[in-house]
């Protein structure tokens, strides 16, 4: 990762203040004395072949990666071992030189249920925050945004990004090793904001909205994704240990309680565009993702619960404005 080419890129986008921190964020965020693995998933960065132009398609379901000169089945092999070398992949589907990579969630089916009610991204400055390795990235990249950064603090994520990169070439499209909590506040530099499986993970997830808020510019657009149960403005369900086996759930409010928290936290034009249960078809076990899927966090009698007994997962999709 270029970081002096970073901050140059921040600066023509007004994030200053936010370059200056690059190094330092980048630094801690891909330290090896933390993350031990890094040397391996490195290895396997350094040791794929050498990338040739490109054709890029980004506006299907999986993000293909073709290279004029053909690989042969040999190569294409050899790609697949050194692909899986950065298990688990979670976020796709991708096609790279003709490996198809079946991450654990259809990604594709979650675009296409939000793309259709937001905002133009054309030209737009976009900020995804809990991005993944970046396939909605490429995906809003594809959409026609002007440039996309993406933030998640999972190491193995960004190394699964920048492989793609690597055969997709120089794109305005970068992800960085930094959780939510390293942004600059009041930044006010961002067209489009999008937070999507993030709020639920967060302690405060009032001081997560106004944290969102502080990111777009004025007029900007919130495109938030979320947990959620059915009730009236007064239910949030605050799981007492897991919620389908995971440990870091906090808050999973109403739809009508979290068009509430918007409104509270400052945001206009606030609306409820999409609700659906996620389903096995867009979140399974596959050869890229080996360990436990979502039919494993469900009771295998009752689909419509989780193991612990609370609603099965539905999310939620809001859109709201910074005025």
């Amino acid at each position: 990762m270029n970081v002096g080419h970073l901050q140059t890129v921040f600066r023509e986008e007004g994030l200053d203040e936010w370059a200056a921190l690059l190094p330092q964020q980048i630094a801690a965020g891909l330290d090896t004395s933390r993350f031990g693995d890094l040397p391996r998933w490195q290895a396997v960065l350094d040791a794929l072949p050498p990338a040739s132009r490109a054709d890029v398609r980004l506006n299907q379901a999986a993000i293909t990666i073709t290279a004029t000169a053909n690989f042969t089945s040999q190569q294409q092999q050899a790609l697949r071992q050194q692909l899986k070398g950065l298990m688990p992949w979670r976020k796709g589907p991708y096609d790279i030189q003709g490996v198809h990579i079946d991450t654990e969630w259809r990604s594709d089916m979650k675009w296409e249920r939000i793309r259709g009610h937001i905002r133009s991204l054309q030209n737009r400055l976009v900020l995804d925050i809990g991005c993944g390795n970046g396939y909605h990235c490429w995906r809003m990249l594809g959409d026609g945004a002007r440039r996309v950064i993406g933030i998640d603090p999972s190491p193995l994520f960004m190394q699964q990004f920048q492989a793609v990169k690597h055969f997709a070439g120089d794109y305005p499209v970068d992800l960085l090793p930094l959780g939510v909590e390293q942004l600059p506040d009041n930044m006010a530099a961002f067209d489009t904001v999008f937070s999507m499986g993030v709020l639920y993970h967060r302690r405060s997830p009032l001081d997560h909205l106004y944290q969102l808020n502080g990111c777009l510019r004025s007029g900007g657009e919130l495109v938030l994704e979320t947990l959620v149960v059915e009730g009236d403005e007064h239910i949030v369900l605050v799981p007492r240990d897991r919620y389908a086996q995971m440990r870091n759930v906090w808050f999973i409010p109403s739809p009508q309680a979290m068009l509430l928290w918007l409104e509270r936290c400052g945001f206009n034009d606030v609306r409820l565009v999409d609700v659906n249960q996620t389903r096995m078809e867009e979140q399974r076990a596959t050869e890229w993702m080996v360990y436990d899927s979502l039919k494993d966090f469900l009771q295998s009698d009752n689909p419509d619960l989780t193991a612990e007994g609370y609603p099965a997962p539905r999310r939620a999709v809001f859109l709201a404005t910074r005025p």
